[in-house]
């Protein structure tokens, strides 16, 4: 979208209002309020990013909309209740009779982020755009739009609370099989807890090899190729994102450094993280390799080295708080927590019969299973918001030609 628009030119219905965006939505900057003058209470704290905390008084009215203005430039909240806007936010102070919850749709659409400036903190100062004109559907048909976006809004929201209790029940589970195993018999205490009395605990080095990337350099990188580096910022909560500031090297590099290919059916562990925080330590599974991937340093891949050890078992006790555990205090540095493969190589592990591991690993497959299906649907479901969001915002469809039931959302 052209930076001085807030809508693409068109063929708007003759019903639909032309208007400028002061007159649709005024904007004003919020108050601040320091944490140290919160005071406790129920009161959302409306910021640039959302709700910062709470407070015993409101400065606006609900139902309400704010604007990113500081940080967080351009993101939208829509609010039914009253709140307090802090002053890293703009919030609507006057509807002009408009529906506030398409109000809120329609900034979504306008992407006001992109009116920002300043480099360190980017800042949005409303009278920039505030003159541009619009073109708006009459009340009647806003709170329709308004009605249709917010059900398949509400359908996304569902899916991912559907998705953090499913990681609930996968962390619950994760501490229940490592800690009593599946047949209940007599537990014995280890230097990691209680275990089945039958399992044994061996030492992490003597069943796996970490084996450690390369330390390719930044000069032979091209602007792209089949050939991606896979750094420790591409592994992610233990998943590989490889949109995370993607490096390419020459495809000839699969040749030249074919030790270091990753291949299907890999673990591939980050080695190193921010200070502080438990951001290291992910393993991820390669369950497909979309192009060749190539293994920098600070990750490694995870070798078995004996038969005892099923690599679906050891995926999930990787990622099971009876690792975590040991895992975390061997982290060294200041600026970064680096883990060393030499240390880790004395952490402990379990070993079930082959058996039991497979079966403890297919149940995690199955919850992991559920996860990709309500990530399929969140996906779905937010590529037809963006699409229903510009089609109804642009009228390239009118909401009373839409066959939308609840059930089909």
């Amino acid at each position: 979208m052209d930076s001085t628009i807030l809508q693409p030119t068109g063929n708007y219905p003759d019903d639909w209002i032309r208007t400028d965006f002061d007159h649709f939505a005024t904007l004003q900057r919020g108050k601040d309020l320091t944490r140290d003058h919160f005071r406790t209470g129920s009161v959302p704290v409306a910021g640039s990013n959302g709700i910062i905390g709470y407070h015993d008084t409101a400065n606006v009215k609900g139902p309400g909309v704010t604007v990113g203005r500081s940080g967080s430039v351009g993101k939208v909240a829509f609010y039914q209740q009253d709140f307090w806007a802090h002053n890293t936010a703009l919030f609507v102070k006057n509807f002009h009779g408009n529906v506030p919850a398409f109000i809120a749709f329609f900034l979504d659409f306008s992407r006001l982020g992109r009116f920002g400036s300043g480099a360190s903190v980017p800042t949005l100062d409303r009278n920039v755009f505030r003159t541009l004109p619009i073109v708006i559907p009459p009340p009647c048909e806003q709170r329709k739009i308004a009605v249709v976006l917010g059900l398949v809004q509400r359908a996304i929201e569902q899916q991912e609370r559907l998705i953090a209790l499913t990681a609930e029940l996968k962390k619950a589970f994760l501490h229940k099989l490592f800690t009593e195993g599946l047949r209940g018999e007599p537990q014995k205490q280890t230097e990691i807890g209680l275990v089945p009395e039958s399992w044994e605990v061996t030492e992490l080095g003597k069943v796996i090899s970490l084996f450690g990337g390369y330390a390719f350099k930044s000069e032979g990188s091209v602007a792209t190729s089949d050939t991606q580096l896979v750094r420790m910022g591409n592994l992610y909560q233990n998943k590989l994102d490889l949109t995370r500031s993607p490096i390419f090297y020459p495809n000839e590099f699969a040749q030249k450094y074919a030790r270091f290919v990753l291949k299907p059916g890999d673990l591939i562990m980050s080695l190193t993280g921010t200070s502080g925080k438990e951001d290291y330590g992910f393993t991820v599974e390669l369950k497909s390799v979309p192009k060749t991937l190539l293994l920098n340093q600070r990750v490694a891949r995870i070798d078995l080295l004996s038969a005892k050890l099923t690599m679906n078992f050891i995926l999930y006790f990787l990622l099971s708080r009876k690792f975590l555990d040991q895992l975390y205090p061997t982290a060294k540095g200041m600026k970064q927590a680096n883990l060393s493969t030499h240390a880790m190589k004395r952490l402990k592990v379990l070993v079930p019969t082959v058996g039991e591991q497979k079966k403890i690993a297919s149940y995690f497959r199955t919850i992991d299973q559920k996860f990709e299906l309500h990530q399929i649907k969140i996906d779905t479901l937010r590529e037809l918001f963006r699409s229903l969001l510009h089609q109804l915002m642009t009228a390239q469809i009118r909401v009373h030609d839409l066959e939308l039931r609840t059930e089909q959302i």
